[in-house]
């Protein structure tokens, strides 16, 4: 089912060169649709076998094992549920590419946590991993679609001060999803941390504001940093 011009075409889109984000994902060029469906052809695939294709060296593979898990999951009794979030959280580091993690996270992790204890998003969000990271903050989307944004909120005031732009994008997105549902939200957050807030997520999370307002938020971050300047010499 490979191309290899679609191949080359993902490696140079996920910036798979040296010391990017994507250093090392190897691609066999399979669309989306494509993967979807062979997903839903092999969705009663067991477990342990899912966990094997979670080891193939190619993204395509991972992915398609990972939309299998998403398609099991709603439809799983608690005690399966619980098996596939485990498996997931044991190979996070495989997960390892913000595709990955936006097909699957919200389902499997928010999905798992939304009756439960909300910690291990603060673990997550502390790791090393960047896709640890990335996970923590949009597995939030599930609890935003089901108008419940604290953990949002919380998570995002976490990862101010990361140095990714992967967790920047990740951060202003899910910003920008509570906004759609709660402006004031939004804006209480932002009121609070604009002068911490990277410029990237700031202009994620503000990108649906009318374009006075979004102009006002990132000429007040620019004042902001200017003053700290100023105050630091």
């Amino acid at each position: 089912m490979g191309d290899p011009a679609a191949a080359a075409t993902c490696a140079r889109y996920f910036k798979t060169g040296p010391g990017e984000s994507g250093e090392g994902l190897e691609f066999l060029g399979i669309s989306a649709c494509d993967l979807r469906a062979v997903a839903k052809e092999y969705r009663a695939m067991p477990l342990d076998e899912i966990a094997k294709s979670l080891q193939s060296r190619w993204h395509d593979e991972r992915a398609a094992a990972l939309i299998v898990l998403t398609l099991q999951f709603p439809k799983a009794d608690g005690a399966t549920q619980k098996s596939i979030y485990d498996l997931y959280l044991a190979n996070t580091h495989r997960v390892n590419s913000w595709a990955l993690v936006d097909t699957s996270a919200p389902q499997i992790v928010g999905g798992y946590l939304f009756d439960k204890s909300r910690k291990p998003l603060a673990k997550l969000a502390k790791s090393k991993l960047l896709w640890d990271r990335r996970i923590a903050m949009v597995s939030t989307q599930h609890f935003i679609r089901k108008n419940d944004f604290a953990d949002t909120l919380r998570i995002a005031k976490m990862l101010l001060r990361d140095k990714e732009d992967l967790i920047h994008k990740a951060s202003g997105w899910m910003l920008r999803e509570v906004g759609d549902r709660d402006r004031a939200m939004l804006e209480g957050f932002l009121r609070q941390h604009l002068d911490k807030m990277p410029r990237t997520m700031l202009r994620y999370a503000i990108e649906k504001f009318e374009p006075p307002r979004r102009k006002a938020h990132l000429t007040g971050t620019i004042k902001s940093a200017l003053s700290r300047s100023t105050s630091a010499i």
